[in-house]
């Protein structure tokens, strides 16, 4: 039997948001977007909680927030790229359903990421450059926590291939 919650983890950029609503289509359980949910929760967006109240802030928000929807049932949940590696937010989300890595290659992100980084706070003030190298890096050090993830796919694909690959993987590890 498939997880009645699904986790979506891996770096901003992968697909998380658009691969988990087609997911959540077709296994027609509800979407959440956790940074949605904290926006409307704080009344502000990612940006502003960043440039207001901090990175720690958002953080610890972010947990209680995920805390607080974890009770849902039939539910895809797309994360934030950072969410699996702060606090124990990992072992809580493997604890209560299934994690999934959507892996992509630092090019991939790079090219999904440079045309929208400024509605990104981490990367919003990086060139090129410092782009790429911030998303080699980062990704880096995050692959060890992602790769902890019950099932990891490649997110280079459409956004329909990549739901349909992890239907298939959530079907076959249930």
């Amino acid at each position: 039997m498939i997880s009645t919650r699904i986790f979506l983890i891996g770096f901003m950029g992968s697909g998380k948001s658009s691969v988990g609503k087609e997911l959540a289509k077709l296994l027609q359980y509800q979407f959440i977007d956790l940074d949605e949910e904290i926006e409307k929760r704080e009344k502000k967006s990612i940006s502003a909680i960043f440039s207001e109240s901090g990175e720690h802030h958002f953080r610890k928000t972010e947990q209680f927030v995920l805390k607080d929807i974890i009770h849902n049932n039939h539910v895809v949940i797309a994360t934030g790229g950072g969410c699996a590696l702060h606090e124990n937010n990992f072992q809580i989300m493997e604890k209560e359903g299934t994690t999934v890595y959507l892996e992509a290659h630092a090019g991939t992100l790079f090219h999904r990421l440079a045309p929208v980084k400024k509605n990104r706070p981490l990367i919003a003030s990086k060139g090129d450059i410092e782009l790429m190298e911030y998303i080699s890096d980062t990704l880096q050090e995050r692959s060890p926590y992602y790769h902890q993830a019950k099932i990891k796919t490649d997110a280079g694909g459409s956004i329909s291939d990549v739901a349909r690959t992890i239907e298939i993987q959530l079907h076959n590890n249930s």
